[in-house]
């Protein structure tokens, strides 16, 4: 017997098991249910509808709309892709084709790459298979069975892969018209479930497994979803990604550039920009310093032997830059040295400058630190993904009695600041990586266990991340959601008894005797290069008024008003408030048009009765709100009064 669970409301159904499918079973058991379930699962492994189930399995349905409804959705897309793609170009050489969140995508290796029409080709060819009724078939395969099958299909990144996986790996291909992958699956029953509800999006170039050594790919990304509303809105949101894009919305409002002549990855502030940075890096060390930390300093190179020592040159030396300095006399290789790629050994470098006692601790070290870290160019991507930035950097260094308290102080400080700039927040919890790490097993689960502590006592939910901790230690990541709902991680919190150890920190307890701290490594937005690129989109360009380069702009309708704007905007200066003039000799209604393009967020216009009255006629970026009439000091108060939000 096997037990089928048709829904979540309905009770399970008890049925022989008589060797047909899960399709079959469901068909007999609830036919109309069918148009809603992709796959199924028993235990933890997920099976495709025609599976047959075995004596005792008890089934849950997966539906298409759930998280690994539409994974299995999106995978058997990017399998019709590609076979679309191969009908129409049989040169391409296939390699993968994973789901990824709100799509998927498929690499080919193909000597000329795919143009928009190519694209445009594709789509209608999948379109005329689904209609067509593709299914998928899936075959358990011996491994010499599938090499010599994708050898003489030509198909060597598919044999490359097979020669990866271990000697006993189980291994299956699904088959959809004339493609045959390898696949572990599961799959749609049939195409028919994407029917008006897939596009394809756009190509890139990707390496073969992520690294530059290897041949280029193309990269087609789609998007599919479990129904066509449900696709149109995706499609929807992509528009307006596309229109808050940093890249476009830094270039229009002249806040940054990236230029080839600089060097890839490095950014090159502009003085909005610059500005912009100012007031945000302002507002960090003054929530700092209201929080107890001290503001420190580290230099740009420190020499290779301190990150030889903290385990930087072993486990992430090809994400630095490295330089030799010559000796004074010219003579010898001289001393090398690491450009930092993070600013903790400065820190620790400090704490170890003079005995420390339990009194003195906690100690908190903030640094707005700048670092270099060598990102493949295949990553990079405008303010978000860059060679040169700066992190606002702290490191904690405590007793382990006071763990509990400074990672609860740091979760509080989080979310004070995600608050601040409207956004909603998730948390993971990121484990000890299998490949590369320091330190004791007992240190790391000292540590996992601590961070875990934490986010428990404070009722905080949190995500399993396994492997995906720093070399050094495990951290709370914090992923937080922009005004489109997409995620971005930021904060991280990292727990390290690894490092104290390895520089030899102690301080002295109340026994009298030498005791090892704890360290946390965090920081709060992260990149500000990065987190000024989310903000760019977040807002769409419409800073809020404290962080608007520029907060009002003063527009004359004639050259007679002149007079009057320029003490207007002494009187705002005097204010602290960053305040521009266009004097031109231009239409009131360009200088309008051209104020809201930029998104100030106030305009003053200054006509005949503002002189008059000696009065201003606040507009606001939004076009046709309008303020009533105001004396210039009942503005200034106006101001002082939203900007007090950020006090």
């Amino acid at each position: 017997m096997l037990t089928l669970h048709l829904s979540d409301k309905s009770a399970p159904v008890e049925l022989e098991a008589d060797g047909r499918s899960l399709l079959d079973l469901i068909l007999e058991q609830d036919k109309p249910r069918l148009k809603d379930v992709v796959a199924a699962r028993v235990g933890d492994e997920l099976l495709d509808l025609k599976s047959i189930p075995a004596d005792g399995d008890e089934i849950f349905l997966v539906e298409k709309e759930s998280d690994t409804g539409l994974e299995v959705l999106r995978h058997s897309a990017a399998h019709i892709m590609a076979e679309a793609v191969q009908e129409l170009f049989p040169e391409a050489k296939v390699t993968i084709g994973p789901a990824i969140q709100d799509g998927f995508y498929y690499d080919f290796d193909i000597e000329k790459p795919f143009t928009p029409e190519d694209l445009r080709a594709i789509e209608k060819q999948m379109k005329a298979n689904i209609k067509k009724g593709r299914t998928f078939t899936r075959r358990e395969v011996e491994r010499r069975e599938a090499l010599d099958l994708f050898t003489g299909m030509g198909e060597k990144y598919k044999v490359e892969l097979i020669e990866d996986l271990p000697e006993d790996e189980k291994l299956s291909l699904y088959q959809s018209g004339e493609f045959v992958d390898l696949c572990r699956g599961p799959h749609l029953p049939n195409a028919s479930y994407l029917k008006g509800s897939f596009k394809l999006l756009s190509v890139a170039g990707a390496y073969w497994r992520g690294s530059e050594k290897n041949q280029m790919l193309q990269r087609i990304y789609g998007t599919a979803f479990a129904d066509k509303a449900a696709l149109t809105a995706h499609l929807n949101l992509l528009e307006e990604a596309k229109k808050r894009d940093h890249r476009k919305l830094g270039r229009e409002l002249d806040l940054f550039s990236i230029q080839d002549e600089a060097g890839a990855g490095f950014v090159i502030w502009h003085p909005k920009g610059a500005l912009l940075r100012t007031l945000l890096e302002d507002f960090e060390r003054r929530q700092h310093l209201k929080r107890g930390y001290d503001i420190v300093m580290g230099p740009q190179m420190l020499k290779a032997d301190l990150w030889k020592r903290s385990g930087h040159f072993e486990n992430y030396r090809e994400n630095m830059y490295f330089t030799r300095i010559k000796d004074d006399d010219g003579a010898g290789e001289g001393q090398e040295y690491g450009i930092k790629p993070m600013n903790c050994l400065a820190h620790m470098l400090i704490y170890n400058s003079r005995l420390r006692s339990y009194r003195d601790l906690p100690l908190r070290y903030f640094e707005l630190g700048t670092v270099h870290r060598h990102e493949p160019s295949g990553v990079l991507h405008g303010l978000m993904r860059v060679r040169c930035f700066t992190q606002d950097d702290a490191h904690i260094i405590c007793t382990p009695e006071q763990l509990q308290t400074e990672i609860t102080r740091i979760l509080e400080f989080v979310a004070d600041v995600m608050q601040l700039f409207g956004f909603s927040y998730s948390m993971e919890l990121s484990t000890r990586p299998e490949e590369k790490s320091i330190g004791s097993d007992a240190d790391w689960e000292r540590a996992t266990a601590a961070l875990i502590q934490a986010l428990e006592e404070n009722h905080l939910e949190y995500e399993i991340n396994a492997g995906d901790g720093a070399f050094y230690g495990p951290k709370i990541d914090v992923k937080l959601k922009d005004a489109l709902g997409r995620e971005w991680q930021c904060a991280t919190i990292q727990c390290d008894f690894t490092l104290p150890e390895r520089f030899d920190l102690n301080y002295i307890g109340a026994d009298g005797e030498k005791h090892r701290p704890v360290m946390l490594h965090r920081v709060i937005l992260g990149s500000i290069e990065r987190f000024i690129g989310i903000l760019i989109e977040h807002y769409a360009g419409a800073f809020p008024l404290w962080l608007a380069p520029e907060q009002v702009r003063i527009l004359t309708v004639t050259e007679a008003h002149n007079e009057y704007a320029e003490q207007v905007a002494a009187a705002l200066k005097t204010a602290d408030i960053r305040v521009t003039t266009d004097l031109r000799n231009e239409k009131l209604g360009k200088k309008i048009r051209e104020s809201q393009i930029d998104k100030i967020p106030y305009m003053l216009v200054i006509g005949d009765q503002e002189v008059a009255s000696e009065t201003v006629a606040p507009r606001l970026r939004k076009q046709g709100e309008t303020l009533a009439s105001m004396s210039v000091d009942h503005f200034i108060c106006h101001l002082q009064d939203e900007l007090k939000e950020i006090e």
